[in-house]
């Protein structure tokens, strides 16, 4: 008998996809707190524009956190869950300080552009085990990420 989860995926075969949701989990957690802290402390002429708009990105970043959480429990696995295991699993590392529109918006690009690399090999391993779940997720995700980075670019080269 197979051990499948309650889509009807198998389990194992889907290990290194959950592996690399872990990942984006992971990720999304340091962006996470990059953009919140961003929003908390911006300064400059751009404070306004820039202070709702990491408001509305650290906001976006908690619904897919949960998203992602939760589509791994669906496939069978544990999320991580704690700070220690993001930072551990993380590539998106943990600013300190910044304050500037410049230098907010060019890491808050930085750290998009990993997770959208990501998220492309996601949907790869999603669509080689068939799971149509993880690559709605995920198209979704990429798609509002990719316009994410256009508008924060045109910011920052307008």
């Amino acid at each position: 008998m197979q051990d499948l989860t309650i889509t009807g995926l198998e389990k194992k075969s889907n290990q290194e996809l959950a592996t690399k949701l872990n990942e984006l989990l992971a990720n999304y957690h340091i962006y996470y707190q990059n953009v919140r802290g961003f929003h908390w402390n911006i300064k400059g002429s751009n404070f306004f524009q820039l202070h709702a708009k990491f408001e509305e990105l650290y906001t976006n970043a908690l619904t897919r956190i949960d998203e992602i959480a939760e589509r791994i429990l669906t496939l069978g696995y544990t999320p991580l869950h704690s700070f220690s295991d993001f930072i551990k699993n993380a590539q998106i590392k943990e600013t300190h300080n910044l304050t500037s529109d410049r230098d907010t918006v060019g890491t808050t690009i930085e750290n998009i552009t990993y997770i959208i690399q990501l998220e492309r090999d996601i949907l790869k391993l999603a669509d080689e085990s068939n799971d149509e779940g993880t690559e709605g997720l995920i198209s979704t995700d990429l798609n509002e990420n990719e316009k994410t980075f256009w508008m924060l670019n045109a910011f920052l080269n307008g």
